[in-house]
């Protein structure tokens, strides 16, 4: 059987159903002036305290200097709301360096919940992003978006019904990730174009894809350098609600952990089950939905060096999300079948030279039930589970030290 369409393509899915929910309570809309008027005062060394409370915002709020500080009372103690929201995208963006948030909440921005952008030394605690409504397309794209950064910790934190990414990582250097839980969002947790980044001990659970790794084409950098550890990425199998032609959107729900055009990422001691389309995906942007001619020549589009090993892997695999994912399950695995843990869409440089010896993908596997390659260099026309390419092993990346003690 031939597979004609491209390994991580996905059919357009129905946004999911709104939940039943408690009534929140009314905002206060009196405090929006003070906390505006605070950021735009800042100065070196400022401690921004929000109180206790439900706090109603209908422009976005703006943070633009260095070493401040804003602290809440506590996740769902100092609840800033955007629900009413008529100018501005975010809901709070900052340019600052040495800027710390922690312990509060920020509700259904128009865009993006927390951004903050060109920044050095961040620190996000206990904050939560959610839209409260549920899973939708009209909602913000990235709950916690911190890009074009350098040495950045996120932790306990929340992400809830981002319509892109819960939590997102994008074109930064040194980065921590730890203790948060990302759920019903897009993507759970996105390290994208990041170097050098440690991801530990999430929860990624009901989202489309749990975490993503991912190298985009035309962007300053090119990311690499990733672990993923000590995580729990669990039946990821919430419908796409992403905004049709973002790169989110060619995601297939039931996807684990997903690998895309990136070198040098260890994926080790993770509980991932399961999700229904593949455990873990490898896959290079000749499998996606948004290759085109903005590729830059630099670009490399192949993932190489990439290690899976002593992870707990169970279920998934058993109902892959579009048609030419189900095509493919049946052509390789049979009408009954399920996918092994680890899907790889087979493409790779055949021009790639180590030392100047001819070097695969490096694409290396332990601990697994098998590997699918679906051998879409040659039209998906002859995919295969033959694991001998990938007994291997690579040498074990390091931690990432944010020198903060």
């Amino acid at each position: 059987m031939r597979i004609t369409v491209i390994v991580l393509s996905a059919l357009a899915l129905a946004a999911c159903g709104k939940e039943e929910k408690a009534a929140l309570p009314p905002a206060d809309a009196s405090y929006a002036a003070t906390l505006q008027q605070q950021l735009l005062d800042a100065k070196p060394g400022s401690v921004i305290t929000i109180p206790a409370g439900r706090f109603a915002f209908e422009r976005s709020l703006s943070l633009r200097a260095d070493g401040v500080t804003i602290r809440g009372a506590g996740m769902d103690k100092s609840v800033l709301s955007f629900r009413g929201q008529k100018a501005g995208a975010e809901g709070l963006l900052v340019n600052g360096n040495d800027f710390t948030i922690e312990n509060l909440t920020i509700e259904d921005s128009k865009g993006d919940g927390l951004k903050i952008s060109e920044s050095e030394r961040v620190t996000i605690r206990g904050v939560k992003v959610q839209w409260t409504d549920g899973p939708s397309t009209k909602n913000g794209g990235y709950g916690i978006y911190p890009v074009k950064t350098k040495n950045v910790l996120i932790e306990d934190c929340v992400a809830i019904a981002a319509s892109d990414a819960g939590i997102y990582v994008g074109q930064s250097r040194d980065v921590v990730l730890r203790r948060s839980h990302a759920e019903r969002n897009v993507a759970g947790i996105e390290i994208e174009n990041t170097v050098n980044a440690d991801v530990y001990e999430n929860t990624a659970v009901d989202n489309t894809g749990g975490i993503l790794v991912f190298n985009m084409p035309a962007l300053s950098q090119q990311g690499g350098g990733i672990r993923v550890f000590k995580n729990k990425v669990q039946h990821n199998n919430t419908a796409n609600f992403g905004a049709k032609g973002t790169p989110v959107a060619s995601v297939p729900a039931g996807s684990g952990v997903v690998i895309n055009s990136n070198d040098d990422v260890e994926i080790f001691d993770n509980d991932i089950s399961d999700n229904a389309t593949a455990n873990v995906i490898v896959s290079s942007v000749y499998s996606t939905g948004y290759k085109n001619d903005s590729m830059s020549k630099d670009f490399d589009p192949y993932p190489e060096r990439i290690f899976v090993y002593g992870n707990r892997l169970s279920g998934g695999g058993d109902s892959p999300d579009g048609l030419d994912l189900k095509a493919l399950k049946i052509a390789a695995m049979g009408i009954g079948g399920r996918f092994p843990d680890v899907l790889w869409d087979g493409y790779f440089n055949a021009n790639r030279l180590v030392d100047g010896q001819a070097r695969g993908p490096e694409i290396c596997l332990a601990d697994v039930s098998g590997v699918i390659n679906a051998d879409g260099p040659n039209g998906y026309d002859n995919p295969n589970t033959d694991m001998t390419a990938f007994r291997c092993s690579l040498p074990k990346l390091p931690a990432i030290d944010l020198g903060r003690g």
